[in-house]
């Protein structure tokens, strides 16, 4: 992965009390990677998955009844 900084986005589910992630679109755009990282912990580890992973995770999360 390179050294660029991320334009991270929050989570739309951010109004939720704060438990929620952050990605960065054009880093996964360029790269194929998703960076994810934890909104409450911006200086916290960073959690690399691939696109499909990715897509995987948001079709398991709207998929699933909290």
């Amino acid at each position: 992965m390179n050294s660029e900084p991320h334009n991270w986005i929050k989570s739309s589910y951010s109004n939720n009390g704060g438990d929620c992630i952050e990605w960065s679109p054009a880093s996964a755009t360029t790269t194929g990677i998703v960076p994810v990282r934890d909104s409450k912990r911006t200086d916290g580890p960073v959690l690399t998955v691939s696109v499909r992973a990715f897509a995987g995770l948001v079709a398991l999360a709207r998929s699933t009844e909290l």
